[in-house]
């Protein structure tokens, strides 16, 4: 009846939840996912709670979550979690797409969702889970000298970037754009692998969810901004606490 679909796309065994609080919602969500070989459903779950009670008991790598929920909306319940897996928003209503692309969905589907959507929906996020695998392997380890520079794909080729000229990196969507000296250079990936494979270096920081900065190339910070290449870069309300005490290392008085 539900005829297995394979992707070559798709890595081995991706740990996935249903998250919605319509009955029929979770059936037609689980009968696709047992048409893909690659997600293992760990489980299907009506609220928030729930969900977050199954995240804290094992690793999850996709979340299908809905927006529209009693007590708490997707929305909110995704900003509360502090390390949350790759999240798929499935939703009857248009208008939420915005604020999703906003805090690194993978995906945004709207109900009734097709099959053919939603193995698309997929395939994207598995292409993220495939970039975060490659950056964990190879990011800055503890008491290990960090490279001057990283190498990241643009173009159809690898780009040598070294770490010192970066003046800020931007978040778009899928992409992340490089901010040097005198251009710019775009990348698909993602804001947190890129974070990642600068934790080495003390001189960035995560300012906002679209946001890091090279404090080497800061030339201001006034208000709730960083002056950076002549751009004013918004913190965001959820690392003000953090970017506070990091530029704190930094003041002389």
């Amino acid at each position: 009846k539900n005829r297995k679909i394979n992707s070559k796309n798709l890595r081995i065994m991706i740990k996935c939840i249903i998250t919605d609080d319509e009955p029929l919602a979770i059936d037609v969500l689980e009968s696709f996912v047992q048409r893909i070989p690659d997600l293992e459903l760990v489980a299907k779950c009506s609220n928030a709670l729930e969900t977050f009670t199954v995240l804290n008991r094992e690793k999850v790598d996709l979340l299908f979550l809905d927006i529209q929920m009693p007590e708490i909306t997707g929305l909110d319940f995704l900003k509360s979690l502090k390390n949350p897996p790759i999240v798929i928003f499935t939703t009857a209503y248009p208008n939420y797409a915005l604020e999703s692309y906003e805090i690194d969905a993978a995906d945004y589907l709207l109900k009734p969702i097709s099959f053919d959507r939603f193995l698309k929906a997929v395939n994207k996020a598995s292409e993220r889970l495939k970039l975060t695998d490659s950056f964990e392997k190879n990011e800055h380890k503890e008491g290990q000298e960090m490279l001057p520079y990283i190498f990241v794909k643009a173009d159809g080729k690898l780009v040598k970037i070294n770490i010192e000229e970066i003046f800020y990196v931007e978040g778009l969507k899928d992409y992340v754009i490089i901010h040097i000296k005198d251009r710019h250079i775009v990348t698909h990936n993602t804001m947190k692998n890129i974070e990642n494979l600068l934790l080495g270096d003390e001189n960035f920081i995560r300012i906002h969810r679209s946001y890091i900065v090279n404090m080497r190339h800061v030339k201001e910070i006034e208000g709730n901004s960083f002056r950076v290449k002549d751009q004013l870069l918004t913190i965001g309300t959820t690392f003000k606490d953090e970017v506070q005490e990091k530029i704190e290392k930094f003041r002389f008085n």
